[in-house]
């Protein structure tokens, strides 16, 4: 098709000085924005405007050629499809054309019905963003790109050297009309399906004369200044920050609140590695003392310029890349970064503190130590929810991952984490006024989960704070899963579990107990019911039988079952001798409540030595206390049996569990056996899947294991709308991991219901290491001991849970053991400023500093700026040239 001339005149005008840099054709973001929705008559009309200079309606129509009406009505007309702008003065609306960016992109991307109708709109300001983008960014200097981020006022509260075009209230309180409009940036990643999840609606504020327009147009609403105020605060609670407009001087009319994963301007920086296109005068500094790495600056970055590292010293110094920078370099695409929504890092190479990193759900254990030791409960229990909703839960049957890992464990012993956790948690449980966390927005859509064990009630919990309807299905006649039904209650007091789920109803789950989907009412029935998306998390619910002779004998039970009846209070009538099978934790909370039935006599047998049992250390010894013998390095042969009663159980030893790969591959010695007598053997040699009906008709995949297919980030099945979790996907595992997938399903669903949303873009990947315990030095760490919180003899041997919940003394000692191994790093060179870390330390470990002290210019002076910047930057681009080759 054939170039339309005035269409690219008309581009190459509003293109200003740039036009001499770039070529206009068909194939230019410039020319093709327009060419769908500017006529040849608006053109006209168009090219007798000027740019960024106000006129009356008489003076273009005396130089278009045409009358005054007939004026009118096509400049309104390139207004309403963002071509031109006006503004009213004294009753007389005055037009003119302005810039690309800020200025033609954003305004014929803000008119959603053509947005929508031509796909070559959101295409042209992505395009024209990368291209021109990548032409500028190394060339301009600190202060004077077409965007500029303002930090967070908070962040510069007190900072006398701050200047008002710096600070959100005075550029608010400088203008006395106000509109509100979707982000023109995530309008235009959604519909080209590449949407990173943070809301667009209703996101960017304009003042004055632009904000005249957008209302005029329809392209915003008019908001009072208290409503702006509003919106700011929500951006920044939701870790959105500020950016202005600054091609005129230091005057403004909007202010954008922007994320790093979808916003062209911010594109600048991390795409293009070049930040001081768009950086304000200000950047992070961190006290390393006061940090506690707990990582809550690092997830809200815009930019990844900071990340997690140590705060030990190292006895063979760490070696640190030097960041390039744009000023002294000839700026090629080798050194940009084009994947920087997908490879956002949270560690520095050399590693961060090992108890966030080994916790499945990398919980800030450093932060919230540190909070509990002075006394900021609430405050810890809030860090800790942010990854999981089930502390006291947690605190209590967790597999202590990060106390396996804990640097102190290279000293003495380490930190009690668990019990500190618990102490916390426990504090909200005895409280009248429970922790319920603020919803962050209310996007109202209904969430269907299935299965309200610790995957789909983690899930549920970060879904609901979002304002989703979320719905959970539960079989059983009780919510929980394994945490009610499968563990029993002198591990985990099911009052304890009640109580966080109590949490979910306050944010207005709705809870459908003793129902089977695939049985009661099926997926599909459910989609008719304006269900938009399913979280499958119905765990590893069965027990596993061995394929050997006998096991269907009466009294052959699985481990799995017998937990769950006597969880839900039915007779299990257990007596005589019972023979427990299996050496994980589930055969210890199955022997252990076996003896709490009273029969003559428990042993367990299992496969493994002593010391390859997968069992928790802890739970060993419990289980030894209670006289439970264990029996190493045995394998079921037979169950023997009577009239279909089973009367004895015959072994043989087992020489290897493992084969040379490590793969689970037992060995036996056929000809040493041993016969032992039972009247009852509780099987507890794994759990497995039974899905039912449950996807009937669904395109969802099953792996060898029964577990279902899904992808490994985003846990979205071959059902597009069904997403899994927990042990349906990985397999039995421990109760965190369930949680940790919980979240990172309800982010996976929260993008999936929304059009044009990514699975992956802007999400953090959550890739923790930890450092090099063996290269660390060590000094002056407090000398107490380790505490020990103990068992209450009043309820030993009974359903209670006997174990002790340290008391605040014992909690503040521990919490002093902590070497606090972990702190944030900057990257001065990347930061941008924009204050967003300083909304979420909670120790006041991380402040903004002036670095600069530039204020912006016009669009017109900008080559005056660029002129002088390109000199000095040509001279320290030789010398850097030199110094690298020599």
């Amino acid at each position: 098709m054939a170039i339309r001339k005035k269409i690219a005149k008309l581009a190459k005008k509003i293109c200003g000085a740039t036009a001499m840099m770039i070529t206009i054709d068909e194939k230019a973001p410039e020319y093709y924005v327009l060419e769908c929705v500017v006529t040849d008559e608006m053109a006209d009309v168009g090219l007798a405007m000027e740019l960024r200079k106000p006129e009356t309606i008489e003076q273009i129509a005396k130089k278009c050629g045409k009358t005054v009406e007939e004026t009118k009505r096509l400049a309104m007309e390139l207004a309403q499809v963002g071509a031109c702008i006006f503004h009213s003065e004294h009753g007389v609306d005055l037009f003119e054309l302005t810039v690309f960016v800020p200025g033609v992109m954003e305004k014929v991307v803000g008119n959603k019905e053509l947005c929508e109708k031509y796909p070559q709109i959101p295409k042209a300001f992505e395009e024209y963003a990368r291209l021109r983008g990548g032409m500028l960014s190394p060339k301009m200097p600190v202060g004077v790109g077409p965007m500029r981020v303002i930090p967070i006022e908070s962040a510069i509260d007190g900072n006398t050297r701050s200047a008002s075009y710096e600070e959100v209230s005075a550029i608010l309180n400088g203008h006395t009309l106000f509109a509100v409009a979707d982000c023109s940036c995530r309008r235009s990643r959604r519909l080209l399906g590449e949407g990173c999840g943070h809301l667009e609606q209703d996101m960017c504020i304009q003042l004055g004369e632009g904000a005249e327009y957008y209302i005029r147009t329809g392209r915003g609403r008019e908001i009072t200044r208290e409503e702006a105020f509003e919106i700011i605060k929500k951006a920044e609670e939701n870790g959105l920050m500020h950016q202005i407009p600054n091609i005129d001087g230091n005057k403004t009319h909007a202010i954008c609140n922007c994320c790093g994963c979808a916003c062209y301007s911010m594109r600048n920086a991390a795409y293009f590695n070049s930040p001081d296109m768009i950086r304000s005068n200000f950047v992070s500094q961190v006290d390393t003392e006061k940090c506690m790495a707990c990582g809550q600056c690092v997830e809200n970055c815009p930019v990844n310029a900071l990340k997690l590292g140590q705060k030990l010293c190292s006895k063979t110094p760490i070696e640190t890349k030097e960041t390039l920078s744009p000023r002294d370099h000839v700026w090629s695409s080798k050194y940009w970064n084009p994947d920087y929504r997908e490879n956002k890092k949270d560690v520095v190479d050399s590693g961060t503190a090992p108890c966030k990193s080994e916790c499945p759900a990398h919980i800030a254990v450093q932060g919230y130590i540190k909070l509990a030791s002075q006394g900021k409960y609430a405050e810890a229990l809030e860090l800790i929810k942010k990854e999981n909703p089930f502390p006291a839960v947690c605190g209590r049957i967790c597999p202590r991952k990060c106390e396996s890992a804990c640097t102190r464990g290279h000293i003495d012993e380490p930190i009690a984490i668990d019990e500190i956790k618990k102490f916390i948690a426990d504090q909200e449980l005895i409280k009248d006024k429970r922790f319920v966390p603020k919803k962050r927005y209310n996007y109202g859509k209904k969430i269907a989960v299935i299965g309200g064990g610790p995957a789909g009630l983690s899930c549920t919990y970060y879904l609901a704070m979002d304002g989703y309807k979320v719905t959970i299905f539960e079989k059983q006649s009780r919510l929980g899963g394994m945490l009610t039904l499968g563990i029993p209650s002198f591990r985990l007091e099911k009052e304890v579990v009640y109580a966080e789920i109590e949490i979910l109803k306050e944010l207005g789950v709705e809870f459908k107990t003793g129902v089977e989907v695939g049985r009661d009412i099926t997926l599909e029935e459910l989609r008719k019911q304006n269900f938009e998306a399913f979280y499958l998390a119905i765990g590893a619910q069965n027990g596993r039988k061995l394929d050997i002779e006998g096991e269907d004998a009466q009294g052959v039970i699985t481990g799995v079952e017998f937990l769950r009846n006597v969880n839900l209070g039915k007779q299990v009538n257990l007596k005589g001798n019972v023979v427990v099978m299996g050496g994980g934790n589930v055969a210890i909370d199955v022997a252990r409540t076996a003896v709490r039935e009273k029969v003559n006599k428990v042993e367990m047998y299992c496969l493994e030595s002593l010391s390859e049992m997968p069992a928790l250390e802890e739970e060993l010894e419990e289980a030894l206390q209670e006289e439970i013998k264990i029996n190493n390095s045995w394998g079921p042969k037979r169950i023997l049996h009577e009239n279909g009663k089973v009367t004895a159980v015959e072994f043989k030893k087992c020489i290897s569990v493992f084969d040379e790969n490590g793969r689970f591959n037992p060995r036996y010695d056929e000809n040493n056996t041993i016969t032992v007598q039972a009247d009852y053997v509780l099987l507890s040699v794994g759990q497995s899947i039974d899905w039912g009906n449950l996807l009937a008709g669904s395109k969802v995949e099953l792996n060898r294991n029964n577990t279902a297919a899904a992808n490994s980030f985003t846990y979205q099945t071959g059902e597009k709308d069904i997403f899994v979790g927990g042990d349906v996907y990985t397999g039995p595992k421990f109760a965190i991991d369930a949680i940790a997938a919980g979240k990172q399903g309800a982010i996976s669903i929260h993008r999936y219901v929304w059009e044009g949303q990514s699975l992956i873009y802007g999400r953090d990947r959550r890739e923790y290491h930890a450092l090099d315990k063996d290269n660390i030095i060590i000094e002056g760490y407090d000398t107490t001991p380790r505490q020990k919180a103990g068992h209450s003899k009043n309820t030993a041997m009974s359903f209670k849970d006997s174990r002790i919940t340290f008391t605040e003394e014992m909690m503040k000692k521990e919490t002093q053991r902590c070497l606090e191994c972990g702190s944030v790093v900057v990257d001065q060179e990347m930061c941008v400023g924009c204050g967003q870390c300083t909304t979420k330390c909670k120790f006041d470990a991380i402040k903004l500093i002036r670095k600069y002290d530039k204020a912006g210019t016009t669009f017109e002076k900008l080559p005056l700026k660029l002129a002088p910047n390109a000199i000095k930057r040509a001279g320290k681009t030789v010398i850097r040239s030199v110094k690298d080759v020599f």
